[in-house]
Formats: C-alpha cells, sequence, structure tokens
C-alpha cells in the first residue's frame, strides 16, 4: 500500500544555501502554506529552527530541521533525496519552553517564551550583582557576576556548554543555573534544579549596575525582577532521524573530546 505522506512547509533561514534549497525542495516535493501544513520543514541553522518553533507556537505542529547553516545541533543532516519518507520514520522529541516575566525598574512586566535558555547579562563595564531565589527561599544572597542563565535540557549544550554548565539529558526533568564569568562567590558553579522550581533573579544596585535578561528572541533591558519557570501548557515537537536523534546526540556530548 502507498504511504501517505504529510503535508508540508518549506521555510528557509535568509541565506542564499537556505533558499536555494527550499526552492529545489519546493519543486520537487510541493509546499504547502504554513497555516495548513502538517510537517514544517525548516532549512537553517540552530537559530532559525528555534526561530520556526516560536512562529508555530500559534498552530503547534511538527518541525523537521535540516542543516544549511552552521553548527546544527538541533539539525538533521541535509539531503534532498526521500525526505518525505524521513519525515514519516521521524522519532518525535516534545519540548517545554522556559516562560520569562522580567519587570523592569520603571515597573513594565515583559514576558516571554524560551526554548534553550533565559539569560540575564550586565549591560555596561560594571559586573552584575544578582540575588537568587528557588521557590521562595534565597539561594544566593548576592552573586557578583557577567551573569546567570537557566538552561532547558535542549538548550544546555547551547550558551549553557560554553559558560561550563552541565550537558541534561532529554527527559531528566530538571533545570541548570549557570553562571556566566562569576567573581563573588568564585567557586559557585551553579546548580541543578527540578524542572517544577520557580526561579526569581533580583538585580541589587541596578542603576549602577543595569542588567538586560533576554530569552530566545525577546530581550528586555534594564531589569529589577526575572521569574522564571518551565511552561508545560506549551508543547513543541521536532523530528529527527533515528539514527541521528537528540537524545543520542545529548549523550555523545558528553564524551566529546
Amino acid at each position: 500500500m502507498p504511504v501517505d505522506h504529510p503535508l508540508v512547509a518549506f521555510v528557509a533561514a535568509d541565506t542564499n544555501e537556505a533558499r536555494n534549497a527550499q526552492v529545489r525542495l519546493a519543486h520537487r516535493y510541493g509546499n504547502t502554506p504554513l497555516d495548513r501544513a502538517e510537517v514544517v520543514v525548516a532549512l537553517g541553522g540552530d537559530g532559525f529552527l528555534l526561530e520556526t518553533l516560536h512562529r508555530t507556537l500559534s498552530r503547534p505542529v511538527p518541525v523537521y530541521g535540516m542543516n544549511r547553516g552552521s553548527v546544527g545541533f538541533l539539525l538533521n543532516e541535509f539531503s534532498e533525496d526521500g525526505l518525505l519518507d524521513r519525515v514519516n520514520r521521524a522519532q518525535k522529541v516534545t519540548l517545554h519552553p522556559l516562560r520569562m516575566c522580567a519587570t523592569r525598574v520603571d515597573g513594565e512586566r515583559i514576558e516571554g517564551l524560551a526554548i534553550n535558555e533565559v539569560s540575564l547579562l550586565r549591560e555596561t563595564r560594571q559586573a552584575a550583582k544578582l540575588r537568587i531565589t528557588v521557590d521562595g527561599v534565597v539561594r544566593l544572597p548576592e552573586l557578583i557576576c557577567d551573569g546567570c542563565l537557566v538552561a532547558t535540557p535542549a538548550g544546555s549544550t547551547a550558551y549553557n556548554l560554553s559558560a561550563h554548565g552541565p550537558i541534561l539529558p532529554l527527559g531528566s526533568s530538571i533545570m541548570a543555573l549557570t553562571p556566566i564569568s562569576a567573581f563573588r562567590p568564585r567557586r559557585w558553579r551553579g546548580a541543578l534544579l527540578p524542572q517544577s522550581a520557580c526561579i526569581v533573579f533580583e538585580v541589587l544596585e541596578s542603576a549602577k549596575r543595569p542588567v538586560s535578561a533576554v530569552g530566545d528572541f525577546t530581550e528586555v533591558r534594564d531589569v529589577a525582577r526575572v521569574e522564571i519557570r518551565e511552561d508545560r501548557s506549551v508543547s513543541l515537537t521536532l523530528l529527527f532521524d533515528p539514527e541521528h536523534n537528540l537524545e543520542e546526540r545529548i549523550l555523545k556530548e558528553q564524551f566529546a573530546p
């Protein structure tokens, strides 16, 4: 019996390599409008894949990424042959983003969703000074640093890893709280927190030491307080070739030389 293939929408990053691939694939397989697609094929790098997931938040559909960028950790290998069969065989990974609620020093509140991480970053030459509270308990009264971040398992191999944070296996039900260039306490390396935790950053001396909060594509300048928790009411689905599934990639990354 013939295999039923899903209706596919091809989206591409704004590069010649990605756009040219989109044209060829659309000609070969057809291109369904995004609002009617059953699967979205994203052509670009990891950043464009995150952008595509954000674009589909109002109508969540599985996203199958193919690397037409640089790193491509969250993407499958690019090939134009047998694409619809690959999509049919792909394994699903469900992600829950972090919800960031940032309050600026002027009292304005801004929310955003982050699939990889929420990071707080100093805005000037002055180091940031932060107080960290977890589930209503002050765990670190004062952290002097360039910044601090909270990462999901899927995002633990991105900025978190560059900041020497731990790699988190998918399904581990934990988040990484990782300092960025901690000055005091200098030996603090961060913490592992359950996915149910509510983390609150308070910016100390905000006039002298202004701080920005960034959750994927949402950046809030001059924050006074940032609350972060996993939002399990939002589910996003990524598709991976069985031989290159995300869980295996994360495991391999832990043994990379």
